[in-house]
């Protein structure tokens, strides 16, 4: 199953490195989530309303693992949800690593959350390995008889799909990462029921 377009990833990459300098977390959203939302009497659902969680045990492929995101509204009333969830790698202090994710191509639809419901979202994170020394640490790239290194990350800081709020939530969750802009490596799917 593929999920993103190859020159709409390109395009997006562009995009999220033009703003990355400027407004970081405005960006992350900005690029990963649909920018209008249907009209609808329930309200969209506030991060502080929100459990942000996931399923550590992936679906791994030859290069990379799918994991499943998971949104529970714990709010105390009904709320929707719609479009792309942004995701960025983490540091142990907070530090964003590498690029944000970038949406791909699946139509989003907005999703009704009664109080305890949850919504998923699949998030695909590539191997860094597979661009090259691109996001090895300098000195670490592999060798004859070394193996390389790559960074750490210690969790991802994830944006539920919501244009109005660049509010977010990180799950703690450490893998390898690519600490250089420029390469997209985190993928998701728009929330589904």
């Amino acid at each position: 199953m593929r999920l993103w377009n190859l020159s709409s990833r390109r395009l997006a990459g562009v995009a999220a490195l033009a703003c990355a300098a400027a407004l970081i977390p405005a960006c992350a959203t900005a690029v990963t989530t649909s920018p209008a939302q249907p009209a609808a009497g329930t309200p969209q659902c506030a991060t502080s309303g929100l459990v942000v969680w996931m399923n550590t045990n992936g679906s791994a492929y030859a290069g990379g693992v799918y994991y499943t995101l998971k949104f529970t509204n714990l709010s105390g009333h009904a709320c929707t949800l719609y479009g792309y969830p942004g995701v960025w790698a983490v540091t142990l202090s907070g530090r964003t690593i590498g690029s944000p994710t970038i949406g791909g191509t699946i139509k989003p639809t907005t999703v009704t959350l009664a109080d305890g419901a949850t919504a998923t979202a699949t998030l695909q994170i590539t191997d860094p390995a597979n661009f090259g020394t691109t996001c090895f640490l300098p000195g670490q790239t592999p060798a004859p008889g070394r193996p390389g290194k790559l960074p750490t990350a210690a969790g991802l800081r994830v944006y539920p799909p919501n244009p109005r709020s660049f509010s977010y939530k990180v799950i703690p969750f450490p893998f390898s990462a690519c600490d250089r802009t420029g390469p997209i490596w985190l993928h998701t799917t728009p929330v589904r029921k």
